[in-house]
C-alpha cells in the first residue's frame, strides 16, 4: 500500500495553489484527528478530575522536549505561549530597562512587536532608533556580503545606552535571513550587552534555526505557519539570563511555583525556568495537534534537507517571476528562503492582484508597507502550483486591468 504524502494530508491543499505559508500554513488531518482525540481523552478522563492531570503533564513535556529537539535548547528554556507576539512581549516587558535606554528595531519587524516596543519606550520614557535592513537587495548569491553590511549597520547604529535589539531571524517582507549568532556576538561584545529579541514567525520549521536559537536571548516562534500546526500554539526560547533578569508582568497561576502560600510575603513566588512566562488556562489539545504536525516533517528529513529543497524551489518561482516583464523582484538574485517578494509596475492596488489570482485558485498576499506581493514555496509546494501562478500573473498583466 503506497503511503499518503504529506500534501495529500492536507485538504486544503487539494483544491487550490497555496502560496501563503507565511500567513498561515495548512493543518493536516492526521494533526486534526490527534486534536480531536486529544479533547475525547480530556473529557473521558473528566476535565478537572484527579484522573486529567497527569495527562496534561504529560502532553506538556512531551511537547516541550519535542521543540527542544527542534530548537537546540533546554526544554526549562521554554514557555508556550500562544502566538509570536506574547511570546516576543511578555518577556520583554519585565526587563530592567532605565529612562532614556536605547532600543534598535528593525525596519522589517512585523506591527505587533513594532506597537509593543513604541508602547514599552512610551512608558519607560526609552529611545528608539531604527535599523535599516528593508533596502537589502542582494540575494542567495552575496549571502556573505550581505551578513557584512548587516553587522557593519548594527555598528553604526548601536549606543553606548543600547539596552535591546530587535530583529527577525528571517524578514517577514523581503525573505532576508539575519545572522542571529553573527550579531549575537557582536553584542556580547558591546559594553552594555544589549539583549537580542528575534522574531522567529517565518523561520521556525523553514530555515535552521538552532544556533540562532541559543544564541538569542528572546526567540518567540509559532506553530501555525511553517510548522503546519494549529494557530493558538506558539513558544520562546528563552536565554538563562533572561530567566534571571525579567520579571513577570502579565502573571498567573501558571507563573508560580505553588498555588498556596501566595498571601504570605514571598521574594521570589515565579518558576526559574520558562514557566514564568506562562500565565493561565490554555487550550491543552493543540499541543497534540502539533506534535503530531511535528513528527511529520521528522519524516520529510532533516531541517537542512527540507530547506534546501524550499530553496529549490523558491529559486525555481524567483527565476520565473524574473522573466515576465512589469514584474520587480525585491532580490537581484534567488532568494535565500522560501518567501518571493515582488512588485508589478504600474499597478495602483496590489490587491486587485491577489483577487484576480484568488478567482483562479491561486493564493498570495500582500505586503501593507511596502506595498508588495507576497509568495511562499513549502515542501508540499510542487512544480505545477509555481507553474500555474506564473501563468496567472502572466494572464493578469496581459489583461491590462492594473493600467
Amino acid at each position: 500500500m503506497l503511503s499518503i504524502s504529506l500534501k495529500d494530508n492536507m485538504p486544503a491543499l487539494q483544491n487550490k495553489n497555496y502560496f501563503n505559508y507565511g500567513g498561515q500554513g495548512p493543518l493536516p488531518t492526521e494533526s486534526l484527528n490527534a486534536i480531536i482525540a486529544s479533547w475525547r481523552e480530556i473529557q473521558h478522563l473528566g476535565p478537572f478530575t484527579n484522573n486529567v492531570w497527569p495527562y496534561i503533564t504529560k502532553e506538556i513535556i512531551s511537547t516541550k522536549n519535542l521543540l527542544s529537539e527542534f530548537c537546540g535548547v533546554h526544554p526549562n528554556r521554554i514557555a508556550l505561549t500562544e502566538n509570536v507576539t506574547s511570546g516576543c512581549v511578555l518577556p520583554l516587558l519585565g526587563l530592567p530597562f532605565s529612562e532614556s535606554d536605547h532600543l534598535l528595531i528593525s525596519d522589517c519587524e512585523h506591527p505587533g512587536i513594532v506597537a509593543a516596543c513604541k508602547e514599552l519606550a512610551r512608558k519607560k520614557k526609552l529611545n528608539i532608533g531604527i535599523l535599516p535592513v528593508s533596502q537589502l537587495s542582494e540575494g542567495n548569491d552575496n549571502k556573505n556580503k550581505t551578513y557584512k553590511i548587516i553587522i557593519k549597520l548594527i555598528e553604526e547604529n548601536l549606543k553606548n545606552n543600547t539596552k535591546l535589539v530587535v530583529l527577525s531571524h528571517l524578514l517577514w517582507n523581503t525573505g532576508q535571513i539575519m545572522p542571529i549568532e553573527l550579531i549575537s556576538k557582536q553584542l556580547k561584545e558591546h559594553p552594555n550587552k544589549p539583549y537580542l529579541l528575534v522574531d522567529a514567525a517565518q523561520s521556525f520549521c523553514h530555515i535552521p534555526i538552532k544556533g540562532a536559537c541559543d544564541k538569542a536571548d528572546i526567540y518567540a516562534f509559532t506553530g501555525h505557519k511553517w510548522a503546519y500546526g494549529p494557530e493558538g500554539l506558539g513558544a520562546v526560547a528563552l536565554s538563562t539570563r533572561v530567566l534571571e533578569d525579567s520579571s513577570p508582568t502579565l502573571v498567573g497561576w501558571k507563573s508560580l511555583k505553588a498555588e498556596e502560600g501566595i498571601y504570605i510575603n514571598n521574594k521570589t513566588p515565579f518558576h526559574s525556568d520558562g514557566r514564568r512566562f506562562e500565565i493561565a488556562t490554555s487550550c491543552v489539545p493543540l499541543l497534540a495537534g502539533l506534535k503530531s504536525s511535528l513528527k511529520m516533517l521528522k519524516n520529510e528529513g532533516s531541517e537542512t534537507e527540507r530547506f534546501s529543497k524550499i530553496k529549490n524551489l523558491s529559486s525555481i518561482l524567483w527565476e520565473k517571476l524574473n522573466l515576465i516583464k512589469n514584474i520587480e523582484l525585491v532580490l537581484k538574485s534567488s532568494p535565500p528562503s522560501g518567501i518571493v517578494s515582488f512588485a508589478i509596475n504600474g499597478i495602483n492596488s496590489p490587491e486587485n492582484v491577489v483577487n484576480y489570482l484568488g478567482q483562479k485558485n491561486l493564493w498570495i498576499r500582500v505586503l501593507e508597507d511596502p506595498k508588495w506581493l507576497r509568495a511562499c514555496v513549502h515542501i508540499t509546494t510542487d512544480l505545477t502550483e509555481i507553474d500555474n501562478l506564473v501563468i496567472g500573473l502572466n494572464n493578469f498583466i496581459a489583461t491590462e486591468k492594473f493600467i
